[in-house]
């Protein structure tokens, strides 16, 4: 039998990008999301997201508060032990493989011509 954990998902960014270099080189940057339900009265439901590399870096450069993006990646569970209570927690966290900008044609122009940027191309 096969595996599959892949994520889509089309929300707004609930805030501009933490932005985080390390000494060797590599890029992340974390980010909340909300995408809305299909009823507009219905709360939007949140997911943190990390990105890595290269698109990490677009992230940090044109995704801000508010930007309309898709991503595509896989789920996975972070685990650690809480310093306070020394109980362990836990959270889902969106790893993203692809990004695509969405905003409207007059934000994303001034940005780049391909508005899609995958993880594997860099």
């Amino acid at each position: 039998m096969t595996s599959l954990n892949v994520v889509n998902l089309v929300g707004r960014a609930g805030s501009d990008p933490d932005v985080r270099y390390f000494e060797s080189g590599s890029v992340l940057c974390e980010l909340p999301l909300a995408v809305d339900r299909m009823r507009r009265d219905d709360k939007p439901d949140w997911f943190n997201l990390k990105i890595w590399g290269k698109t990490a870096e677009i992230a940090a450069n044109y995704v801000k508060k508010g930007s309309l993006i898709g991503i595509q990646g896989s789920l996975t569970i972070e685990t650690w032990s809480d310093r306070n209570t020394g109980s362990n927690r836990s959270k889902p966290v969106i790893r993203v493989e692809r990004l695509e900008l969405l905003g409207s044609k007059r934000d994303n122009e001034a940005h780049a011509n391909q508005n899609t940027y995958n993880d594997a191309e860099f």
